[in-house]
């Protein structure tokens, strides 16, 4: 079903993580400044099924771990879930009639909606034209299916890639002409701390000395990236790795308790990602000194061969040319 409005789908074909929520953040940051944005995701995980939208009375396991992060980081964008993409949309445009675009958050396999413009996602270390499908790879459907795709993005690129290295992918990836193709890496910002503080000087983690221990709490697919940032920083690092989208128990809390315990540097912290925070950060029983302790570490994204431009007008330009009167057909 198509939509008479911008829909952006931003998605992949592989299991594991490709960096797709940081990329929708972006995308949402980029938009919001001059249209009105609601965000559509199934909502990973979550307990429930129905249409949601967040709110910062919102739990995790009401409306997904991934959801809520992007809620807390733009709480003046809507955002919803639905397992039912379409009652999804539908929903959107009969309470919100405002919406100017829609963001579909790992839409790109749900061919129930045809979006006005599509985004792929393909880890720089398993390229989708070099994977295979499931269960021999980490494929859901063929490679083909890139060509559903108006920009192709390759995303955790290292910073030092090469031209050579960038022409030879180019050339393997070999983009249809209507594509475009852009070469992204993530960008770890400074801690921010996990539960909220009243006073603003610590709101970031100033940089501490080699002889700092930290205790790294994760739940994602792929934790060594941020491992490998922070052990150039930090001398002493416990790490306590959980599967992705881990729900959080108290027998978790028992084990970070236990690592942080057990550091042996005379100032101790403890850092997650942003993602395992909206989950952590539900829980009351976090005492002190562990509190005051716990951050998260922001993730962002950045353009390689300064590309951000030439990206940033594709999307802006799409939804200004498609911008309607958005009503839809109740049929």
């Amino acid at each position: 079903m198509e939509f008479p409005f911008p829909v952006i789908c931003v998605g992949n074909i592989t299991v594991g993580g490709t960096g797709k929520t940081p990329h929708t953040e972006y995308i949402a940051g980029l938009l919001r400044e001059n249209f009105k944005v609601a965000i559509l995701s199934r909502g990973y995980k979550r307990k429930t099924r129905d249409f949601r939208i967040a709110s910062s009375s919102s739990l995790v396991r009401h409306v997904g771990d991934e959801p809520m992060q992007i809620y807390r980081k733009f709480p003046d964008i809507l955002v919803t879930v639905d397992r039912n993409r379409v009652r999804g949309v539908k929903r959107i445009l009969k309470e919100n009639p405002e919406t100017d675009v829609i963001i579909l958050d790992d839409g790109f396999q749900h061919r129930s909606i045809t979006p006005g413009f599509s985004i792929l996602l393909s880890d720089f270390e398993r390229l989708i034209v070099r994977d295979h499908m499931l269960p021999y790879g980490n494929l859901r459907e063929n490679k083909g299916n890139m060509r559903r795709a108006d920009i192709i993005l390759i995303t955790k690129s290292p910073e030092n890639l090469s031209p050579i290295q960038r022409r030879l992918i180019v050339k393997e990836v070999d983009k249809a002409h209507y594509q475009n193709l852009y070469f992204t890496s993530l960008k770890y910002k400074p801690p921010h701390p996990v539960f909220e503080s009243c006073d603003p000087e610590e709101s970031v983690l100033s940089e501490c000395a080699a002889r700092c221990g930290i205790v790294l709490i994760t739940g994602i697919a792929n934790p060594q990236p941020l491992k490998e940032y922070l052990q150039k920083s930090y001398d002493e690092i416990i790490h306590l790795s959980f599967p992705d989208h881990h729900n959080f128990e108290d027998d978790d809390l028992v084990s970070i308790s236990s690592a942080y315990k057990n550091l042996k540097s005379t100032t101790r912290y403890l850092f997650t990602t942003e993602k395992d925070a909206v989950k952590l950060r539900e829980f009351t029983n976090i005492a002190e000194p562990i509190r005051s302790a716990f951050f998260y570490i922001p993730i962002g994204i950045h353009f390689l061969n300064e590309d951000q431009d030439e990206f940033d007008n594709l999307i802006v330009d799409y939804v200004r040319k498609n911008k309607r009167n958005n009503r839809v057909s109740e049929s």
